[in-house]
Parts: C-alpha cells; structure tokens; sequence
C-alpha cells in the first residue's frame, strides 16, 4: 500500500481514491505544482490535506470565508489532524498560541484568509517556518471576471517569488476557459499541472420554471423537500426577508441572509443552517461559498442568475454527499430586464459589460433550451456530455415545440409600430386587442396589430416574448424601462425569410410540473428493517455534536451512518470497515457506535410481551 492509500485508510476511512485525487496527492506530494478544477463535492480538500500529511512541515491553506476554515478545522481535529485556523474571530493569545505552533512546527494545516497572509508580520512568520505546501482554496476568486472576485487573491503571486521551492496547488469547482487562464496567469502557475475532473454532478436534478403565481410555486416545490436543508437565493434583500417571513408563517424553519442583516445575526443564522435539521436558508448570493454542510437537499433560485458561472457554484452547494437533490429555479422576463439594466448602468468598462451581456445570455438560452439541461450546462464549460441525462425537467418531461414563426412575426411586428418603447404587458394588450386606457392614450388601438394575437392567452404571449428575447431577436431597452427593440436577427424572420420554433408554454400545475411527472428526486433508501438503527444513530450523532459544539456532519455524514445501520458491525474490526471511519474516529466513538448497534440488535431479538 502506497503511504497515500495508507494516510487514507488510516486518518479519513476511505479505502480508495476518487477519480484523479491520487495522481493529484502525489504530484503535490512530490513536490509539483497543480491547478485542480473539481465540481462541489468531488474531494477537492483531500488532494491538498492527504499531501499535508506527507510532506513535513505546515501547510498554508488560503480560504475566503471564516466560517470555511471553521468547518474544516473542525472536521480535520475530528480525524486527529493537527490543524487551525488564523482569523479575525480569534482571541490575541489564540492567534499568539497559533503563530508559536507554526514556527515550531506543531500543526499540520493552518487555515489562513489571504488578508491575513499578505502582511508582512505574517509572510516574515512563514520565512522562519518549514512549509509543506500552500493551497488556495476557491481559487477562482483570483478573476476579475469571476462571480466572487476578492481583490486580495492577485496578491498570491508573492507565494512563488518568496518560496519557489514550496508547492501550490490552486482549487475550484467553478472556472469557465477565461477564468481558467486568468487563475493561471495571476498566480504564475504556468508550469503547473492541470486536473480538470467532469463538472457534472449527476445527483443533481436540474428544473427551470416560468414565474406564475410565484408563491405559490415556491410553496408546492417546498412540500416535496419537508424537512430538509436547503437554500433559496433570492436577487434582492427585501425579497429574502419577505420570503423568509412568509416561510416562518408557514411552520417552515426559514432564516433569512444578506449583507445588510447585522453581523451578529448573519453569524447566528449561518450557526443554525450548519448544526441543525430542517433549516432553510433564504439569501442572496452573499451566502454559500464555502458552505460544507453536505446534506443540503435543495438549492432554489426564485430569481434568474447573472451567469451560468454563479448558477453552478450556486446549485453546487446541494447534494455534496453525492446522495439525490434538487436544483429549481423560477424565472420570468422581468429578471431579464432587471438584470440587464445593472449591467448597462454599472461603471464598468464596455468590455466588462459586453462580457456579462454574453453571460446573461447563455444562462437566457439555457433556461429557454429543449435539450437535456446537464448536456447545456456541462458545455458552458467545455464538456461534451454524450446522452441526455435522464435527471433534469427537460428529459423525465420533454417539452413540446411548436411552429410560432407566425406568432412571432406578430409580436416582433407589434414592437416595431408601436414604436420599439414598450414592455411586455402592453404589447400584449395590443395583440390581444385589449381596450385598456393606456392602449386608446397612445392611439395603439388603431395599429394594424391591435387584436391579430386574441388565440393566445397573456401567459402564452408572455412565453413568446421571453423566447425571442432569448433567442436574440429582440433586446431590452438600457434605461432599465422593460421596453423591447427589434435586433438585426429579427429582420429575417419579419420578412418570412426564417422559421421560429417555440417551445410550448404549459399549463401552470402544481409546483410548476408540466404534465403530472414528479419533479422531486427520490431519497436516498433507508431499508426499513434498518430504520429505526438509522436514527437510532443520528440521535447519538445529535447528542455528540451539542457536546462539543459542531455541526452534526463533522461527526458523521449521514452516508457512514446509512453503511452502520445497513452492515450493522458488531466488533471494532468490521467498525473499521465502515467508509468514513478512520482510526481516530474509531477510537473516540467506536465504542457508542457498537452499543447502539447492539442495542437495536438486543431489543429486535426481544421477545413481544
């Protein structure tokens, strides 16, 4: 057995690698540089933390968030690791007692933010310290073109120039080509080797929805995941406390989250999402990344996001664990419009927002598209996914198409003589000759378009509208009106030169399905012979956790106790055989696991009274 296989087995339980982590854990370990690009929940924390313990000295992980370096200290003590974490939320003499190990060589990890890192006090420190290897975590932070830009990560080159002889190795789930290149180029990792895993996560389901009736939606979509952690992210912070109240009415343990809550009370509610069941969290995109909790069942969009970038690394953060989960999203044209006004009133430069015009684009497309969703996400990155996938909306329920070449030269004709400088809802008026106030003040029920469109309902001109807005021809206004203009690419299909082809609009159901096929994702099997063992343990779990203090999956994810209650061990020796119980686990909770085993076992044989 390779020393690798053997710090495995021995510190974290697992009895193999996954995918390319042992090439990677070696090349590190070796003394190599790597660029690791690996989806959430792929084992991007054992190719830095396994080569850690294989080379001597300290390893520097550079992470963005507190509560990130927190979870992972936490977990890696759990394991018998010798690791730390340096942050602001430390007392003077914790962060003095931290320092003296890192010099004396007393740790294994230490978890540093990279403000941290770049002072001079620190950097001086780490020049009288032996360093086995520097890792940067969400190393995608390093673009400017990125979805979570920190400024502090272009100061990361200095790790080459200081130490070129200390190994890096620069982690990511989320970088599209450009970022790619960017990460390389700011942090000089042109000699590195790059892994680049599949980005699929297969037990994630996929489900985009038109906004109607969206609380209603959001509810009926809620009551296929009762219980379960989750995450709903929301654009605005008004939203998110809106729909967090609404939930907490509902008996919903809901919290909301965004940069404008006091600190205190983002802390706390960060604090109950990781260490308690059944919480849902209702947050802007300030909250996720780095989020460990890994039996996240959900993650809702209950507004489109910016780019098929943040989209994955928000979906991400549901099913780390591999076990079923669900990424939903509503969206409507209204999104499209907002969304695009930030963009062409924001102060940055014409390359920044032609780039995030393209971006908000794609993710239009893909929300519009007929075609398996995972085939359309995985190419954003690159990937050819051969077959439809059989877990998104589009491939358990396809859509219908239809011919709406007519119906769409009827709206694009309608936006033309109207005077391309009116939204949706008037356009549709118009079609449908509607004799509103509005329509007779602009004269518009005399346009040779007022009422040619009456075999359409609003909802369906509604979808015929979004549709060609995402296909390109047509374009929201900059001033952030709503109005809609033609594009070149409409002048074609005006002529009758072009056929358009439109997905159909459905009839709104319950929960937004289509047809009648559930959208939710089976769970994850429990025998029922082996049910009550199950919680049997995760009570034991509950119990260890408030002891000391840390999210209940820093103990035991919920697959290693599914393994005991199945296997139902009865000795240390087959204990040892469960994935997820290294030897230091064995030896502080192998004892409670065996008892509670034999507790079930006793009390299943007892005869009935």
């Amino acid at each position: 057995m390779t020393q690798s296989l053997d710090i495995l087995q021995r510190t974290f339980g697992y009895a193999a690698f996954r995918g390319p982590q042992q090439a990677i854990v070696e090349h590190v370990a070796a003394g190599g540089d790597a660029l690791v690009l690996m989806p959430t929940g792929g084992g991007k924390s054992l190719c830095y933390q396994v080569p850690a313990l294989l080379r001597p000295g300290t390893a520097i992980v550079v992470s963005p968030l507190i509560a990130l370096m927190q979870d992972q200290v936490d977990a890696l003590v759990q394991l018998g690791v010798r690791a730390a974490a340096l942050n602001s939320s430390l007392p003077p003499g914790e962060s003095a007692r931290i320092e003296r190990a890192i010099e004396d060589g007393d740790l294994d990890l230490v978890y540093v933010a990279p403000e941290r890192l770049l002072t001079g006090r620190f950097l001086d420190l780490l020049d009288r310290a032996r360093i086995a290897l520097f890792a940067i975590d969400e190393a995608h932070c390093v673009s400017q073109w990125g979805h979570d830009f920190r400024p502090e990560y272009r100061g990361l080159d200095v790790l080459h120039r200081r130490w070129p002889q200390v190994p890096r190795i620069a982690l990511t789930a989320t970088a599209d080509a450009p970022t790619r290149r960017e990460i390389v180029e700011r942090l000089e990792l042109g000699e590195a080797r790059e892994f680049v895993s599949s980005f699929d996560r297969p037990n994630i389901r996929y489900s985009v929805v038109a906004k109607d009736r969206p609380e209603r939606q959001l509810r009926d979509f809620l009551a296929r995941h009762r219980g379960a952690a989750g995450i709903i992210y929301c654009q605005s912070r008004r939203k998110v406390e809106d729909t967090a109240a609404a939930l907490a009415a509902d008996g919903i343990t809901a919290l909301p989250y965004h940069a404008g809550l006091d600190a205190g009370v983002r802390a706390t509610n960060q604090r109950r999402f990781l260490r308690e069941d059944g919480v849902v969290m209702v947050a802007t995109i300030a909250f996720g990344m780095g989020i460990d909790r890994p039996d996240v069942r959900f993650a809702a969009h209950l507004d489109l996001p910016k780019s098929v970038e943040g989209y994955y690394q928000e979906t991400g953060r549901a099913g780390r664990d591999g076990e079923p989960a669900e990424a939903w999203m509503l969206y409507g044209l209204a999104d499209v419009v907002g969304i695009r006004h930030f963009i062409d009133t924001s102060e940055a430069g014409e390359e920044r927002k032609r780039l995030e015009r393209r971006k908000l684009d794609a993710l239009l497309g893909w929300c519009e598209t007929t075609r398996c969703r995972r085939q359309g996400l995985l190419a954003a990155f690159g990937e050819d996914y051969p077959r439809p996938c059989g877990n998104c909306d589009n491939c358990l329920d396809p859509p219908r198409t239809f011919d709406a070449t007519e119906a769409a030269r009827m709206a694009l004709s309608c936006v033309y003589r109207s005077g391309q400088r009116f939204g949706v809802g008037h356009l549709t008026d118009i079609l449908r000759g509607e004799q509103t106030e509005r329509v007779a003040s602009f004269g518009h029920d005399r346009l040779t378009t007022f009422g040619i469109g009456r075999a359409l309902d609003e909802r369906r001109w509604k979808g015929v509208f979004r549709q060609l807005l995402a296909l390109g021809l047509l374009e929201t206004d900059p001033d952030g009106h709503g109005s809609l203009r033609l594009t070149e690419a409409s002048r074609p299909v005006l002529r009758g030169e072009a056929p358009v082809l439109l997905r159909e609009e459905a009839a709104p159901v319950a929960g937004g399905r289509r047809r009648g096929k559930s959208t939710a994702p089976g769970e994850t099997a429990v025998a029922p012979a082996d049910d009550p063992l199950f919680e049997a343990l995760r009570a034991l779990r509950a119990r260890l956790a408030r002891e000391q203090n840390v999210p209940a999956y820093v103990i035991f994810h919920d697959s290693t106790l599914r393994a005991v209650a199945a296997l139902r061990p009865r000795d240390r020796h087959a204990l040892a055989g469960v994935p997820g119980i290294g030897g230091a686990k064995l030896d502080r909770y192998g004892e409670a696991l065996l008892e509670v085993v034999r507790g079930q076992h006793d009390f299943a044989e007892a005869p009935a009274a």
